[in-house]
């Protein structure tokens, strides 16, 4: 599901005051953190994730492969913290702009 600039930027707003429900440490992606990243996601569909290193460019890789591997759209990445969204199809919670 492909996010309009207004859909982004009103989730962006929505996300600001949020703190990292996620925690991703020197060991990576790992699938016991898909898992709760997938079960955070279906529970509230807007998710902050902290990512450890210094590294930028391995953090972008992690930020990317964090969203391809639980289908979620990253709606913010600002130095260690990434904000993602996916639609709960059974029960959405968030009511997008259009």
């Amino acid at each position: 599901m492909a996010l309009t600039n207004t859909q982004i930027r009103y989730l962006r707003g929505l996300a600001h005051d949020l703190n990292p429900v996620i925690l991703v440490g020197n060991k990576g992606i790992t699938p016991a953190l898909i898992k709760e990243f997938d079960a955070a996601l279906d529970q509230h569909e807007l998710v902050k994730v902290k990512i450890a290193g210094d590294d930028r460019q391995a953090r972008k890789q992690q930020i990317d492969e964090l969203a391809g591997q639980g289908g979620a759209e990253v709606v913010q990445r600002i130095g260690h913290v990434a904000s993602y969204f996916r639609r709960n199809e059974d029960a959405p919670k968030i009511a997008l702009p259009r």
